[in-house]
């Protein structure tokens, strides 16, 4: 009998947000707790980025460079991934894809997948060391996915199912953009939130300490994040589907295996072609040993050749 109080007690306790998204305006200016965040986001993990890449022998001003490539690509990829999702909205009127972007419409994977394929594209025509950038970059990447969720969490962003557990959430201002008054999963704004902290703490005391292969810190990062947004999925109820083999299957789900496939590639080719090694990623993962044979061997080659 105390079990059953217990359990009907749970709608009880679910945790209530009477939160208005907007901050405030600035004249034309409106802030919201979404725009706070992600700006948030994009500064911590620019930083976090940049000061791991020059751990690694990347100078701060290439970091700083690649992010002003990367930063607006995402921008573009996140809005072309919404677009791609949502093509019956805009098919009768094409011109809405930039004249609608002051209403919103972007996705958090097409952001990711337009900022990696920019800095690569732009660090190869620099004849950068991409594998050791890639590496810096993803904890940065996750930071900043994870600082972002918070303002989806405050703004009741992302529809989930019902739930009645301790942790479910409920928003009760008139203008939240959550189910107003209804008790549901937290999942972009919380198991996604603790699932990119647990990823960040990972990739930084785990990945980047026992994975030797420049690179492979990247694919994890695309490997874990896929996981586990493949899951949520099951938790969300406003994602967009495809048919496949007879069933609606969420674009993000598909979206997680195509990464995960293309991030196993990825380890794969980069075992063989890691490209340029700087002596400072040498040192710090093949230790000091490595770096004083690599320079025994490029001071031999001149003689044999």
């Amino acid at each position: 009998m105390a079990g059953v109080e217990i359990l009907s007690l749970l709608p009880l306790l679910v945790i209530e947000i009477h939160i208005d998204p907007e901050i405030g305006t600035f004249g034309p200016f409106t802030l919201t707790w979404h725009g706070l965040f992600s700006a948030i986001g994009i500064v911590a993990g620019v930083t976090l980025s940049v000061w791991l890449a020059k751990r690694d022998g990347i100078p701060s001003e290439i970091g700083q460079e690649l992010a002003l490539v990367a930063i607006p690509c995402a921008i573009l990829g996140a809005r072309l991934f919404y677009v791609f999702e949502h093509f019956g909205d805009f098919r009768d009127e094409p011109w809405r894809i930039i004249t609608d972007l002051n209403e919103g419409g972007i996705t958090l994977y097409g952001g990711l997948i337009g900022g990696v394929l920019g800095g690569v594209i732009y660090g190869l025509i620099r004849k950068w060391p991409v594998a050791i950038g890639l590496d810096a970059a993803a904890p940065g990447m996750i930071l900043g996915q994870g600082i972002g969720r918070i303002g989806d969490l405050i703004n009741g962003e992302h529809l989930a199912t019902e739930s009645n557990l301790p942790w479910a959430v409920r928003y009760t201002h008139p203008d939240t953009l959550g189910e107003l008054g209804k008790s549901v999963h937290p999942t972009a704004g919380g198991y996604e939130l603790v699932g990119d902290f647990l990823i960040l703490a990972f990739l930084l005391f785990v990945a980047r300490r026992y994975l030797k292969q420049p690179g492979w810190v990247f694919c994890t990062y695309a490997i874990l994040y896929s996981a586990m947004r493949f899951v949520l999925s099951f938790f969300r109820v406003d994602e967009q589907t495809i048919p496949i083999f007879g069933n609606d299957v969420p674009v993000p789900q598909v979206t997680a295996v195509i990464v995960i496939g293309l991030a196993l590639m990825l380890a794969g080719f980069l075992l063989r072609h890691p490209g340029p090694i700087t002596p400072e990623y040498a040192a710090r993962v093949w230790g000091e040993e490595a770096v004083e044979g690599e320079e025994e061997a490029s001071e031999a080659a001149p003689a044999t050749a």
